[in-house]
């Protein structure tokens, strides 16, 4: 069973669907004994990363996370999701994260050309170095995915797995051992994203 951590920040319908349409037991839920219970975890966030992380650790769901996490159950963080993962971020300030990814949230528009807009919203490239993750199992390096955001992962080179260019090179995904994260939306990336969320729950 997948549990999807709900913590009061966004909209998880798309997110449940996706997995129910690969056929995958999935529940949303803030219930930390639900969550102890399921075989993977996942960790949304859409908004200000100030805001999620407060709800987040009001909740008590920051300590489970990382409890589950350390446990070695395989976790996936999306779009902001992932954001919380790092150490910190700059978002207006600057602010705690779980710490489960080493490096740092900052802004894209410090290293992207001033015609570029902020934010990045659409589909692109991902590219994945010399190793495929096995996340990306079933995709090809260049197939396309869809992106909403203003911040980036940053100071985590060990953890790459993936990047998009637009107008820089940008971290795309992360992984440290069984923590994953994602920049994009796999939920709204069509086939692409199916067979993602279809990887990791193989893991």
């Amino acid at each position: 069973m997948i549990a999807i951590v709900d913590y009061g920040v966004g909209n998880l319908f798309s997110l449940e669907s996706s997995f129910r349409f690969i056929g995958e037991d999935v529940t949303v839920t803030s219930d930390p004994d639900v969550i102890r219970r399921a075989d993977r975890v996942i960790l949304p966030g859409v908004g200000a990363f100030e805001d999620a992380a407060r709800k987040l650790r009001q909740s008590g769901l920051d300590r489970v996370v990382i409890e589950q996490a350390n446990s070695g159950k395989p976790l996936l963080g999306i779009c902001l999701g992932m954001q919380m993962l790092f150490e910190k971020s700059y978002e207006y300030g600057e602010h705690e994260g779980l710490g489960l990814i080493k490096g740092t949230i900052q802004p894209i528009r410090d290293v992207i050309p001033a015609d570029y807009k902020v934010p990045h919203i659409g589909w692109n490239a991902l590219f994945f170095g010399k190793e495929k993750s096995p996340l990306f199992r079933y995709l090809n390096e260049g197939d396309y995915v869809y992106f909403v955001h203003s911040f980036y992962g940053a100071d985590c080179a060990d953890s790459v797995i993936a990047t998009t260019e637009y107008g820089a090179t940008l971290t795309a995904a992360v992984a440290s051992k069984n923590v994953y994260g994602t920049q994009f939306h796999p939920e709204k990336s069509g086939e692409v994203g199916l067979s993602i969320l279809r990887a990791f729950c193989e893991m």
